[in-house]
This record gives C-alpha cells, sequence and structure tokens, in this order.
C-alpha cells in the first residue's frame, strides 16, 4: 500500500467527496490540500468530513473566459502560493495535482528536486472545454504534462487531448467523473403518466449549459405540435435566470423554476421526471448525467459532454446531439416524444444498468491502478 498521497485541488464539490473518501481507504495516509472552501459562484455548502484538509494560502484571479461557442463566463485561477512548502512539510510518495496551472507547475517543481516522488496530473479537460484557452495556456500545458509520471483523464476526448501534447497512451489512466449513485438507484423506475415525457434539467443558469439555444428549439418543436403538452422543469440559479423565464414559448409548454436544490435532496427531483435534458456547449464531463441515468432517467443530452459521449447511446439510453445544430436538437426532440411509455420505461432500465458501474469505488481503483503504475 503506498504510504502518503497528497491531492492539490480547488475545492470539493459534494460529488467529489464520495470519491475521495475512497481514495482515503486504499491509501496509507490521504492528505487534501484546496486553495479556498467553495468557490463563490457555487451554492455548496463546504464538506470534507472523513478527509484530512489544509486550506492553503490563496490568491484568486477572476477573469471572463471566452469561448469560441460565443458563450462567456467567469472564470477563478487559483494561485495557491504556499504549495512548496506545504509539500515540503507533508513529503508524500505521490502527489496528485488537479488542473493544469499554478498548483501543478508548483508539484512539478516539487517533484524535479524530490526525484522519489511521483506526479500525478488530473487533467479534468475535454476537447470542448479547452477550446479558446489562449497560447499560454497551452504552452504552459506543453511543458507541464511531460513532467508527470502519469495523467489521469475524465474520458476518450479527455485522451484525445492529452494525446495531442506527446503524452504515451500506457501513461494515461481513465478517472470519469462519479458521485454516491446509491440515492438515485432508490429511485423507482416507474412513473406516473404525466411523468413520462415531463423534462428535466439540473445546473448552473449560466449560457455555456446551452439552456438558451435549446428553448428555442423546444418552443419550434412545440409550436408545430400544438397537441403535445409539455412541462420543462429547472432545478438551480445563475444569472440567466431571468432571461430564461422571458423566453417566449407556445402555450402548450410550461416551464416549472425549482431554484437550488440541495444535493442530498436532488433524487427527489429526478423522480418527478422522465427525461433528462442536458444541452451544453462545453462540459468536461457533466455529473448530472450519471444522477439522471441512476435515477432512471433517459439523457437527451449534447455530445459536447464527455459524459453524454461516454455513457449515451442514441436512441438506447437516450438521445444525442450537437448544441449549436438546432436541427439535431429538433431531431432529437421528436425522437424522445415520439418514444412510446412502453419504450421510454425500457429505457429508464438500460439507463441506469449501464451507469452501475460508474462508482466512487470503481475510479478509486483506476486511480490505484495509476498509482501502482508509477510506483
Amino acid at each position: 500500500m503506498v504510504r502518503r498521497v497528497a491531492l492539490l485541488t480547488n475545492f470539493i464539490p459534494p460529488h467529489r467527496l464520495p470519491l475521495y473518501q475512497a481514495i482515503a481507504q486504499r491509501v496509507s495516509e490521504f492528505q487534501v490540500f484546496i486553495s479556498t472552501p467553495m468557490e463563490a459562484n457555487r451554492s455548496w455548502q463546504a464538506n470534507w468530513e472523513g478527509l484530512n484538509v489544509t486550506v492553503q494560502k490563496n490568491l484568486t484571479l477572476q477573469r471572463t473566459w471566452r469561448h469560441p461557442q460565443g458563450f462567456s463566463e467567469p472564470l477563478y485561477i487559483h494561485i495557491p502560493y504556499d504549495t512548496l512548502w506545504l509539500l515540503h512539510q507533508y513529503q508524500p510518495d505521490v502527489i496528485i495535482s488537479g488542473e493544469l496551472g499554478m498548483r501543478s507547475l508548483q508539484a512539478a517543481l516539487y517533484r524535479k528536486f524530490h526525484p522519489k516522488t511521483r506526479l500525478i496530473i488530473w487533467a479534468t479537460v475535454s476537447e470542448y472545454s479547452e477550446k479558446g484557452r489562449g497560447w499560454l495556456r497551452h504552452q504552459l500545458r506543453r511543458v507541464l504534462l511531460p513532467q508527470a509520471d502519469a495523467v489521469l483523464v475524465n474520458g476518450n476526448s479527455g485522451k484525445r487531448y492529452i494525446r495531442n501534447f506527446g503524452i504515451s497512451e500506457e501513461k494515461i489512466f481513465f478517472a470519469p467523473y462519479t458521485t454516491n449513485i446509491s440515492p438515485f438507484l432508490a429511485v423507482p423506475l416507474s412513473k406516473e403518466s404525466e411523468q413520462v415525457h415531463r423534462l428535466l434539467s439540473v445546473g448552473q443558469l449560466v449560457e455555456r449549459k446551452g439552456l438558451l439555444p435549446f428553448m428555442t428549439t423546444l418552443g419550434n418543436w412545440s409550436k408545430n405540435n400544438p397537441e403535445k403538452y409539455l412541462e420543462f422543469w429547472i432545478a438551480g440559479s445563475g444569472t440567466l435566470k431571468e432571461t430564461l423565464a422571458a423566453q417566449p414559448l407556445p402555450e402548450n409548454v410550461k416551464v416549472k423554476f425549482l431554484g437550488n436544490i440541495e444535493y442530498q435532496k436532488l433524487p427527489e427531483v429526478y423522480a418527478e421526471a422522465g427525461i433528462f435534458i442536458f444541452p451544453t456547449l462545453a462540459d468536461e464531463w457533466g455529473v448530472v448525467t450519471n444522477e439522471a441515468m441512476a435515477a432512471g432517467l433517459p439523457v437527451l443530452g449534447s455530445l459536447y459532454s464527455q459524459s453524454v459521449e461516454e455513457l449515451v447511446e442514441d436512441s438506447v439510453t437516450g438521445w444525442v446531439f450537437r448544441p449549436d445544430n438546432q436541427e439535431e436538437i429538433y431531431s432529437a426532440l421528436e425522437k424522445a416524444f415520439g418514444t412510446t411509455k412502453e419504450d421510454l420505461a425500457k429505457m429508464r432500465g438500460m439507463a441506469r444498468d449501464r451507469i452501475q458501474y460508474l462508482t466512487p469505488e470503481f475510479v478509486a481503483d483506476n486511480i490505484l491502478e495509476a498509482i501502482s503504475y508509477i510506483t
């Protein structure tokens, strides 16, 4: 068993906690160093139950990320400037460093002067999430990635991105986003008639999530199918709420805003819906896909989300589209609403079966495989 592992990361979101707890159970010592208890644009409460956590001395810069897809949103850049000192005090055998910025650069520098320590970079990226990141970031990654003894990626899109920097295939290990799916697996697969085609979206109400272009197409589809009554429930908050609420929609579409939902209560929300909507314009993963499929919801989702690319099979566990192609969104809606209640019941079971393997324990074992490879 590896003696001492240090994890460097931004903060601990609630869906990450079970994974970190599973890693802690598999190594002798596990210390998590975070830049901030929680980022300002997150509604979650900080919780690191059962973990040894150190909050670093940190400088946070805020800039605007402008993506080629046309959206922009605030981006927090954390510079935990006491990383080298804390690593010197802790003397880890293995460093797992999240992101591809200053913390990983400091971890690589520590690795250079402590050659017995091994470095794993946890690159939570996809080809779509990294568009428009800029020349300087690209150059930093070109220097940084070869310093790692192994690299963790979410899925095949992340792997393709990392391979562009000359990283050999044997050094890349899969560590998809995961969460404790047990509460979602407990959601009944049976649905009342009014729930079967009820749409649900969960997440931040920001441009990147693609709800505006999706609602435009949903409105067009509903206008062309006036005999169909649709309900669209939206959980979450963000700067786009008023804009979404003001979207003109036909009378046969009812939109219900649920506001922020405590993470522990999310299964209750999934239980009320029949189809999950995830039209993101760029996402490194999208753990809501895991939650929805575990709850038995087929996912009508964007291929610009790595979770949809990895988990959703068209017309089997959901329906896929490119979110910048209105015809594909329309076609996906046509297929979803044209699916019979009997076939939707089968899809709910297949969606749940597809996600059963993706547990915190499974991903922790993958990470331990990476550790075993380099030690």
